[in-house]
């Protein structure tokens, strides 16, 4: 195997690893959105409940100034009928004093309901309580978690970085540059062997000149369709594929 060959090689395996690497360190800030937003959604749970909890008792109270209110207009009229001395005002109060009773009685019955309410509301927020404190617990060590593996990440991937810098370093330019030049366009897979007469990128049938130039390995040879740097070694099978 040609020497440039070997050193490209070595320089795309590193350069695979660095690709992984930045495609393991990309996932790490969506990873920690979506755990927010888990995190975000139960205590949007838990605040809605509350606030409905709270919204019950606003209206419980509210029912309960009206029934008050209520009672007060029953005492006033109760003394004007007993100040009164005519038959038709005397029924006239009393009337007013049933329809009083009547929205008292309306009123005590929501309230019931809302009292029902608020225990529904209660065991609800407790519930969401629970779950976003657990949530919390988890969400939180995982973030922690997260922030070790984005640090190593980033360790791992300085490591590589400056090892593939002393790895290019000692390749021919030329070669290195059309190394680059396909780095950018076919991503990991630059270098690629033969077998069974076909380019092991683009998956192209061979020409007997093209095997036969690579087996020789006098130059650097390349695939006529894909342009991919092609190798071998004694492992692959060369023979053209029927």
């Amino acid at each position: 195997m040609l020497d440039v060959i070997e050193k490209l090689l070595i320089l795309q395996d590193r350069d695979r690893k660095i690709m992984r690497t930045r495609n393991e360190f990309a996932h790490i800030d969506p990873e920690r959105k979506t755990l927010q937003a888990k995190l975000a959604k139960a205590l949007e749970t838990l605040e809605n409940a509350k606030l409905r909890g709270k919204q019950i008792e606003t209206d419980r109270k509210r029912l309960e100034l009206e029934i008050e209110a209520y009672k007060e207009k029953i005492g006033k009229y109760s003394v004007q009928q007993f100040q009164t001395k005519k038959n038709e005002e005397f029924r006239a109060i009393g009337n007013e004093i049933e329809t009083c009773k009547k929205n008292i009685f309306q009123l005590e019955n929501q309230e019931l309901e809302l009292m029902e309410q608020a225990e529904v509301a209660a065991k609800q927020v407790a519930e969401a309580t629970r779950i976003h404190s657990e949530d919390k617990k988890r969400i939180d060590g995982q973030m922690i978690d997260l922030a070790g593996r984005e640090q190593n990440l980033k360790k791992e991937l300085d490591e590589l970085m400056s090892n593939r810098s002393e790895l290019s370093a000692v390749v021919d330019d030329s070669a290195l540059a059309r190394y680059e030049r396909l780095l950018k366009s076919k991503g990991e897979n630059i270098l690629v062997g033969i077998s069974n007469g076909v380019c092991g990128g683009c998956h192209m049938k061979f020409p007997m000149q093209i095997i036969v130039s690579c087996k020789r390995e006098e130059e650097i040879v390349t695939c006529p369709n894909c342009a991919r740097i092609l190798y071998y070694t004694r492992d692959m099978d060369l023979a053209v594929a029927d």
